[in-house]
């Protein structure tokens, strides 16, 4: 009796051993980069468009720097495909890139949202490769970029 007792427990303590170290595994903070697309869509007008126009209106957009963003967010859409948002949109709205959060109001009311395509807009027109940008929003880099000068 003593044996089966002894047992359950090795048996417990093996699986809650496991489980943690899985989890931990699977939770590494140096593989959790926020959800983009590796490569440029095939057809960016496929994709849900880039608010604009009469929609870049209203109480959402109560200072210069929404529309702006926008503005240039539109300009380089399938860079914004390929890089991911440090905001974490990905889990909590289902966004698939940074590009995704332009669809919709997202990029006007949060400020990485808003940082990181300013900061995508500037080192596009500067000549960098989305592999670099990427790399640059993985170091925070965008997170110099002062919102309200924009």
């Amino acid at each position: 009796m003593k044996s089966w007792g002894f047992s359950r427990l090795a048996l417990a303590l093996l699986l809650a051993g496991a489980t943690a170290i899985s989890y931990a595994q699977w939770m590494n903070p140096a593989d959790d980069i926020p959800a983009y697309h590796p490569s440029a869509p095939l057809k960016v007008s496929s994709l849900p468009p880039i608010l604009s126009g009469a929609k870049l209106t209203g109480e959402s957009f109560r200072y210069p720097w929404q529309v702006h963003v926008y503005q240039d967010a539109a300009k380089v859409s399938a860079v914004l495909y390929q890089l991911p948002c440090n905001c974490r949109c990905d889990r909590s709205l289902g966004h698939t890139s940074l590009r995704s959060c332009f669809e919709g109001l997202h990029g006007t009311e949060c400020s990485t949202c808003a940082k990181e395509g300013f900061f995508a807009y500037q080192q596009t027109k500067l000549g960098k490769t989305p592999v670099e940008i990427r790399a640059a929003i993985e170091r925070h880099e965008y997170e110099k970029i002062p919102l309200e000068s924009q």
